[in-house]
């Protein structure tokens, strides 16, 4: 198993449901690998297209257990007096990536759109975000030997 660390440039938003009563909406996304979880800033803008420009890292591990290599982007509406509401959620697979980057050291998917489907299943607007691999090699310095350190005595 090697591990290496996955950097999601989180870009912009558009054509997302409208679900506020004011008639705009403040988006936020919760990234989620696995067990790890990012929450994004609110995003910039107004009209119907929203900007990030945010990065987060993922440490990842390939092959690893669990099989399920995938990113889970949920849009989400901040609110100021109540629950925040989930405007859809984008689901991008990166096992050919995390493959690609584990064999060549690094790997890239150049930032695309994705489509945001909503709790309803269907289609409504589109996020964009890129992704980049990089293979982490790990040096081990000491070696612990029951209790005892290797040394070069």
């Amino acid at each position: 198993m090697a591990i290496g660390l996955l950097e999601v440039l989180l870009v912009s938003a558009k054509g997302l449901a409208n679900t506020d009563f004011l008639g705009d909406i403040d988006p936020y996304v919760i990234i989620q690998y696995k067990t790890q979880e990012r929450t994004s800033s609110v995003a910039q803008g107004r009209g119907g297209s929203w900007t990030w420009n945010e990065r987060f890292t993922f440490r990842v591990e390939y092959p690893g257990s669990g099989g399920q290599y995938k990113l889970i982007l949920k849009i989400m509406d901040k609110d100021t007096f109540t629950k925040d509401d989930f405007l859809g959620e984008a689901t991008i697979y990166v096992e050919d990536l995390l493959a690609q980057g584990m064999e060549n050291g690094t790997a890239e998917l150049h930032s695309r759109k994705y489509s945001v489907v909503q709790a309803d299943g269907t289609y409504f607007g589109e996020i964009q975000v890129g992704l980049s691999m990089t293979h982490k090699v790990e040096v081990e310095t000491d070696r612990d030997f029951g209790g005892w350190k290797e040394s070069d005595f």
